[in-house]
């Protein structure tokens, strides 16, 4: 029997989800498909456990899945493997967008989606190991990166096996006592906003899973100690199909609470929210991503800040929990732009909230303006994390940009509104603001040296910013924590 093994490298840098061990799905469906033809498979994420090297010489191939900011992690793995004779099977948004980069540490790379391009790799491993006909893959011949055509995406996602977690070599750690299950129900956007990289992995056109083969998958996961969490990137594209799918989730009963992504206009079809929560919607992670009309428009957002509003009041009418996510750093954010939002999020009385920082990642359309423009101030990836500085803004320094987010959390998740959320018995809300508040200032302490970085590159830099009196005493304030 030939041996699989898959690898999900750690996240180098501390992150607003170090503590929420959620592991992605790719290689535990890829997985499930190899066991199906009868290898041996196992997998690691390094977010859980320390990888087991000696393990690793048993594998014929080990398959490793990163993202960008896990992108130099995975290369350090895979050039230890390789130099131990190990073959390399790179796949993931990284490495799709950058294969030519990936083949200088992976003998083999799967761009987009890998279910077909591995089942076609495998066909030609197992036999004469010509790989010219293998759709997606890039790989070296005679010294050359050879790069073959994409194939379309996989129309029929029912034939995708469900996602084999026993594969999974430690025990992901319980939130607030119950196990996190990831599932996908959807692929695709064609929404295509400016820093997003999801149409170009996925594509532009949605793609469903039929109600009656989630609903299998569903009750597997059917028991009071698990949350479910869909990793779909616009769970509520459809409303007819979702409306479906609830229906079919409250018919069984099932026991567990969820969450998923959506975006502000679910809330225009009231009948759809009101049959979320009857099925166990717990929170909903929304991308209002800015207050600022212009930047909205920049980032082709296509959606208003009145509908933002609209869209809290009637998620709060029907008990469903926000979580809140907005971006700073676009070319018509400024100072003024931070303070309106920290204000708008605290009178929404959101749940829990993220001030991310613009990040352009490969495969967007801002990563190809923003290089192109030499906008790029650092090339590690391991910093392209959305909490990290690595552009010059139009209109901020990158110190103030990476102060920006500081001072955001800071303002929000104050002493102030963590008491008011004591006071009004909101524990959810009181129990996410300490661990973001703690979070914070956790980060500051161990990016000080990159933060000083930036102060010294922000003194070079011929950015002119107009800030108030007020608010360069509150950076200040920021300064002596950072430093304290």
């Amino acid at each position: 029997m030939q041996k699989m093994i898959f690898i999900e490298p750690k996240a180098p840098n501390f992150h607003i989800f170090s503590q929420f061990q959620i592991p992605r799905l790719g290689s535990f469906i890829l997985g499930a498909l190899m066991k199906q033809r009868g290898w041996d498979v196992e997998i690691f994420v390094e977010e859980t456990e320390t990888i087991n090297y000696e393990k690793l010489t048993l594998a014929d191939i080990v398959s490793i899945s990163t993202i960008t900011p896990t992108a130099p992690r995975a290369y350090a793995i895979a050039d230890k493997l390789r130099n131990m004779g190990i073959t390399v099977l790179m796949g993931g948004p990284h490495v799709t967008f950058l294969p030519d980069e990936a083949l200088r540490h992976a003998d083999y790379v799967i761009r987009g989606e890998g279910e077909e391009a591995l089942s076609r790799f495998i066909d030609c491993w197992e036999t004469d190991k010509d790989f010219s006909t293998v759709p997606n893959l890039s790989y070296k011949s005679n010294n050359n990166n050879i790069h073959n055509p994409q194939t379309a995406f996989t129309k029929d996602l029912d034939t995708l096996p469900f996602p084999d977690f026993s594969l999974l070599q430690s025990k992901v750690k319980k939130i607030a006592g119950k196990r996190i299950i990831p599932v996908q129900t959807s692929r695709g956007c064609p929404f295509d906003c400016s820093f997003c990289s999801v149409t170009g992995m996925f594509g532009k056109r949605y793609r469903y899973r039929s109600t009656e083969k989630i609903m299998q998958e569903l009750r597997m996961y059917n028991s009071s100690k698990n949350f479910l969490f869909f990793y779909d990137d616009n769970f509520t594209a459809n409303p007819k199909r979702t409306k479906e799918l609830m229906k079919a989730m409250i018919r069984e009963k099932l026991q567990f609470k969820w969450s998923t992504q959506a975006r502000v206009d679910i809330t225009e079809d009231i009948e759809l929210v009101r049959l979320m929560k009857k099925a166990g919607c717990h929170t909903l992670f929304i991308g209002f991503e800015s207050v600022n009309p212009l930047s909205l428009k920049e980032m082709k957002k296509k959606q208003t800040v009145r509908d933002m509003m609209n869209a809290i009041k009637i998620l709060r009418k029907n008990r469903i929990h926000i979580h809140g996510m907005f971006v700073y750093g676009f070319d018509n954010d400024n100072w003024q732009t931070v303070k309106e939002t920290v204000k708008f999020a605290r009178k929404a009385k959101l749940t829990s909230t993220q001030f991310l920082i613009l990040t352009p990642l490969p495969g967007s359309e801002l990563y190809n303006t923003l290089k192109a423009g030499n906008r790029l101030k650092f090339d590690d990836w391991s910093l392209y994390d959305t909490h990290h500085v690595v552009f010059e803004p139009e209109h901020f320094s990158l110190s103030e940009l990476q102060y920006a987010q500081i001072y955001s959390h800071k303002k929000f998740y104050s002493v102030y509104e963590i008491i008011k959320k004591f006071i009004t018995v909101k524990w959810v809300a009181l129990g996410l603001a300490h661990y973001a508040r703690h979070l914070n200032r956790s980060w500051q302490k161990k990016n000080n040296t990159f933060i000083k970085i930036l102060e010294l590159l922000s003194l070079r830099s011929k950015a002119i910013l107009t800030i108030d009196y007020r608010e360069k005493i509150l950076l200040e304030e920021e300064r002596m924590v950072l430093h304290s």
